[in-house]
C-alpha cells in the first residue's frame, strides 16, 4: 500500500510500506494492505511502518529505523486509507 506522511511544513514521506500501526483516538490498531476505507483522529502516541523505507535526508531525523520497522512520533493527526492509499496528516 502507499504511504504519504503529511505536515503543516512538508511532505514528510512518500512511498510503499507493508503495514502500519497508529495510535487512533479509540486505541491503537494497524492498517494493511486491502483494508477496508477508514477516517480516524490519531492521538499523541508512536506510529510504527513496517517496510523498506527510503528516507529522504532532510526528514530522517524524525525517524527511527530498527531493522524493518520505522518509528514516527506524532502529537496529534488524522487518517485516511481508501484504495490502498493512506493519508497520515500530523503536526
Amino acid at each position: 500500500m502507499h504511504l504519504e506522511i503529511v505536515s503543516p511544513e512538508a511532505k514528510l514521506f512518500s512511498g510503499e510500506v507493508e503495514s502500519l500501526t497508529v495510535p487512533g483516538a479509540s486505541g491503537s490498531f494497524q492498517v494493511l494492505n486491502n483494508h477496508a476505507p477508514i477516517v480516524s483522529t490519531l492521538i499523541k502516541g508512536q506510529v510504527r511502518i513496517q517496510g523498506n523505507l527510503k528516507l529522504d535526508e532532510t526528514n530522517q531525523a524524525l525517524f527511527t529505523q530498527e531493522g524493518a520497522n520505522t518509528f514516527f512520533d506524532i502529537q496529534s493527526g488524522a487518517l485516511e486509507m481508501r484504495d490502498n492509499k493512506v493519508i497520515l496528516l500530523t503536526d
